[in-house]
């Protein structure tokens, strides 16, 4: 038990407080006196993942450089406003390589940069594979947070996903804590904030957190400041809209449209994807916000995923779009949609983000410690290339220079995961994944 939880679990005690309020004040300022004596902001991890490849011609910039102002194609328009705070990567390959087709080598191996292990699962013309034979870099770096009893967090990563569908295979993982041991996001809204809130044994139960609560609540702000009064009066406001929300999503039985014919149990996609897709957000932002975890995966549906978006007005499935000639303009159009729709959620993330106001008084927003990290595990779709994986950062969290596109011409993508890791204070690791692709080192992009 770290010293951090020790405290707060005291200050309960002391107040005669019931462990459910634990959530609630978890992370307040005043509760985490070592973190309060650094005055340092904490560095937080996002990583985003789409699949199936982009548009290149609609995604990638036409000029490169330190010194070439940031012009973003029509995919990536949505994040206008971020231009200043994004840096997009081109010339950074998957190269790993052994069993398994590109689409699971490109989704099981684009976060743990090494092979995938033997195993029994055939895809495409390639040998088959099983699970991934590495820790991923979301892990990784989780890890190396949680070595630290004076940043330790409650969950210490997140893994939340958008229509993932109820099948385990290396299409479907992207995330490992170890060699052979995947983790599956949580895709329900629902399922999350009982993970983060607990206690709620059914749907009723969970609708009344705040008023199990409140009494206890009120208690522990007589003993605030009035900084953590505020972040505490947010918190609470988030919770009760976030089981509002999640409230009215699970009325709507009618907007889910299951498609057995694709995958059984969930690639749907349902068209009230668009609104879990929020609620998913906004539980994501809520909980790095109170400092339950500072690493957290966003995972949208799934390699090789045949999601139909209605609210795009798109009926064919996305794999089989991303399949279609690039002669077929019918197919761009709506691979642009649904590349630019990616791109929408993405700087609803960022703005959320942009628009909290960094927790403890220490000035900025959770944007300017947060590096989020948007990937694909293509580079293309219908060549189902591992070269020209398309990378956008935003935010500051560790510490790269913005507001410009480079152009790295072929290194592995390896090499990236050790600048992040770098960035975000874990300056130990000197190989990740497959040593011989990082023997190089970091990319130089700080």
């Amino acid at each position: 038990m770290t010293k951090n939880i020790f405290n707060r679990r005291r200050f309960l005690r002391d107040l005669g407080l019931g462990a459910a309020t634990l959530p609630f004040i978890s992370g307040l300022p005043s509760l985490n006196a070592s973190r309060a004596m650094t005055g340092e902001a904490p560095k937080r991890l996002v990583v985003m993942f789409s699949p199936n490849g982009t548009l290149p011609d609609e995604f990638w910039p036409d000029e490169y450089g330190d010194d070439v102002p940031l012009q973003l194609k029509p995919i990536l328009k949505p994040l206008e406003a971020f231009s200043d705070r994004m840096l997009i990567l081109k010339g950074v390959h998957n190269k790993i390589r052994g069993d398994g087709d590109n689409h699971m080598r490109g989704m099981s191996c684009l976060l743990t940069a090494t092979e995938l292990l033997p195993g029994n699962i055939q895809g495409g013309s390639d040998s088959p594979a099983g699970w991934a034979g590495g820790i991923s870099i979301d892990q990784e770096i989780k890890n190396h947070f949680q070595s630290q009893e004076s940043i330790r967090t409650r969950f210490g990563s997140l893994e939340f996903g958008v229509a993932v569908p109820n099948r385990a295979d290396p299409w479907t993982r992207m995330c490992y804590v170890g060699s052979n041991k995947p983790v599956a996001p949580v895709d329900d809204p629902g399922q999350m904030f009982e993970k983060l809130y607990g206690g709620a044994q059914d749907r009723k139960h969970m609708s009344s957190v705040l008023d199990h609560v409140r009494t206890d609540l009120r208690r522990v702000s007589r003993k605030l400041s009035s900084e953590d009064k505020r972040l505490l009066d947010e918190h609470m406001d988030m919770v009760r809209r976030l089981e509002n929300d999640i409230a009215a999503a699970e009325a709507q039985n009618d907007l889910v449209h299951p498609e057995p014919e694709i995958d059984p149990d969930i690639e749907l996609v349902n068209d009230n994807t668009p609104e879990i897709s929020r609620m998913q957000i906004d539980l994501l932002v809520n909980a790095l916000a109170n400092d339950m975890a500072r690493v957290a995966s966003l995972q949208y549906m799934r390699s090789v995923g045949q999601a139909r978006m209605r609210w795009l007005d798109i009926q064919e499935g996305h794999h089989s779009l991303s399949h279609e000639p690039d002669s077929n303009e019918d197919a761009k159009e709506k691979l642009r949609r649904i590349n630019y729709w990616f791109a929408t959620e993405l700087a609803y993330l960022a703005q959320r983000l942009a628009e909290t106001p960094e927790p403890g008084g220490r000035g900025g927003s959770m944007l300017d410690n947060t590096q989020i990290v948007w990937l694909n595990e293509l580079g293309k779709g219908n060549s189902h290339t591992l070269s020209n994986i398309p990378f956008v950062l935003i935010g500051g969290g560790a510490g790269f220079k913005t507001g410009r596109a480079l152009d790295f011409k072929g290194v592995p993508h390896n090499a990236l995961w050790l600048s992040l890791a770098h960035g975000l204070g874990h300056q130990e690791l000197n190989t990740f994944g497959t040593q011989k692709y990082s023997l190089d080192g970091p990319l130089c992009i700080s």
